[in-house]
């Protein structure tokens, strides 16, 4: 049996009419749908090869949706920290204090784009950051740590569905603690830099959390819900989140590299975090 299909387009600005029509047209779109200022759900839709591309090269998310698909179908969202939730990559920020950003930022980099394995990433970088005094971590949080754009608007709406929200991260607790509690946020799950006598030693305790380990936490928490794999949705942007974005239902890249978007059930290449509210019907 086949799927009815909605075509989603959404952009940061207005989307030209012209846009849209000519979206309706390849697509075949039986009507046109405004849900918002710069969203449109285009109804009974068929895929064609050059909607991607033309979404691309104007700056339009797409993606085509199932009709009968809505944000209460989910009951968990799984997102990575560092770029995902949050503008910045906290350990480049933290290496700044060092004066050590761009050794750092370049270890970081190859991770993302999976060149180099990230628990091996993780420890190289960390230990340039030993004798750094621990009250730097409180600076980047409080001076250069940002969600993105959309992040409350985006759990304010899975709120209201009753979803809950598990942060995953290969960064440090120390950031996802605090998210957790600012944000209301259910589960989260980090990393933790040693300490002691108030100076960072340059090592991490216990097993490193990497890509295995934000899929096992998601497998954890999903069973610990007794939800099924199709009721989970998984948010990330770099390599290491692959296999936990492969555990779920339904995975997003926000603001990816190309491996990722590549992978991802959806990609939002330009809108904030709340796009994900967007592709989906709200039953509400």
């Amino acid at each position: 049996m086949q799927l009815n299909m909605n075509l989603v387009i959404q952009s940061l600005n207005d989307i030209p009419q012209q846009q849209i029509a000519h979206l309706a047209a390849l697509s075949g779109a039986s009507t046109i749908e405004q849900l918002d200022a710069h969203a449109y759900r285009l109804r009974n839709a068929k895929e064609h090869p050059e909607i991607s591309s033309y979404c691309f090269e104007h700056r339009i998310d797409c993606g085509f949706v199932p009709d009968e698909k809505s944000l209460s179908d989910f009951r968990l969202v799984v997102m990575d920290m560092d770029s995902t939730l949050i503008s910045i990559e906290c350990i480049d920020e933290i290496a700044d204090m060092q004066g050590l950003k761009p050794q750092v930022a370049a270890i970081t980099e190859e991770a993302m784009q999976g060149k180099i394995d990230f628990a091996e990433s993780l420890r190289r970088r960390v230990a340039l950051l030993e004798g750094l005094d621990e009250g730097a971590l409180q600076r980047v949080y409080d001076e250069r740590l940002r969600l993105n754009p959309g992040a409350e608007i985006m759990l304010a709406e899975l709120k209201r569905h009753g979803i809950r929200t598990l942060l995953v991260s290969g960064g440090f607790i120390f950031f996802t603690e605090r998210l957790k509690q600012r944000l209301g946020l259910d589960y989260a799950h980090a990393n933790t830099l040693e300490i002691v006598d108030g100076k960072l030693t340059g090592r991490v305790l216990g097993k490193i959390l990497d890509a295995q380990g934000k899929a096992d936490w998601l497998i954890e928490t999903r069973d610990m819900l007794e939800l099924k794999t199709e009721q989970v949705i998984a948010m990330g942007d770099g390599a290491n989140d692959l296999k936990m974005m492969a555990m779920a239902g339904t995975s997003i890249a926000y603001h990816a590299k190309p491996v990722v978007r590549e992978k991802a059930s959806y990609a939002l290449n330009f809108v904030g975090l709340d796009g994900l509210t967007r592709l989906f019907k709200s039953s509400l």
